[in-house]
């Protein structure tokens, strides 16, 4: 069988790197080494955070993170992207690497639409019923722009840290080499259980769900 090439990905440039502290709710603290780009392919201002260094010879491992406001600041209950994000920069820290922070709100469409869809899961419909409902995509991510990232850090073979086996496709699409697929844990309520078992179903996320009774729909997000 001929290997299919990898797509090529135009050259970003680091702009500015700068080491930010960092301290969470439940009092984790770390120091993150933030980094800018020139040259993303879709003009965006996405972040590398460094996080540990990696033990020689090993790879890094790396988180694909895609911002999520309802979740990751303001803590909504309705998906699992807050206590992602918080597990993920101390397992990064311990191992060494990178989270990549994408600005990719509710899966590529928006924070306006994904609060509209929101109001349709309150309706009966799923994560991705809700959005083919408003006429886009079931997932508008594209990882182009976080291909160059790493490639311009000088991390072309890496561990991912995901439960989204469409990271890891595109991933090794665009040339960087995706040596393992390190799951997440479970952040399972009774709030996000419909969501969370959608991804399961729908994308084939590699998440074991707990038998928890749900009460409320779950949110358009998605990292």
């Amino acid at each position: 069988m001929n290997k299919i090439p990898a797509i090529e990905v135009p050259r970003a440039e680091i702009r500015t790197r700068v080491t930010v502290p960092l301290s969470f709710g439940d009092g984790y603290a770390v120091a993150a080494e933030m980094t800018t780009f020139h040259g993303l392919v879709d003009g965006r201002e996405h972040l590398a955070l460094a996080l540990g260094a990696p033990k020689p010879g090993s790879t890094p491992l790396v988180r694909l993170h895609s911002e999520c406001l309802t979740g990751d600041v303001f803590g909504s209950a309705r998906c699992d992207c807050g206590p992602q994000l918080r597990e993920s920069v101390e397992r990064i820290a311990a191992a060494g690497g990178y989270l990549l922070y994408l600005r990719q709100e509710g899966r590529g469409i928006g924070l306006y639409n994904k609060l509209d869809a929101y109001a349709l899961q309150d309706q009966g419909l799923d994560t991705y019923e809700a959005n083919t409902a408003l006429g886009l995509p079931e997932d508008a991510r594209d990882y182009t722009a976080a291909a160059q990232m790493l490639i311009a850090l000088g991390a072309r073979s890496l561990d991912l840290l995901s439960n989204n086996p469409d990271k890891a496709e595109q991933l090794t699409a665009l040339g960087v080499h995706v040596a393992s697929r390190v799951r997440t844990g479970v952040h399972a309520t009774e709030d996000n259980l419909r969501y969370l078992n959608a991804k399961a179903t729908h994308t084939g996320h590699t998440i074991d769900l707990p038998h928890i009774p749900a009460q409320a729909t779950p949110a358009t997000c998605g990292a």
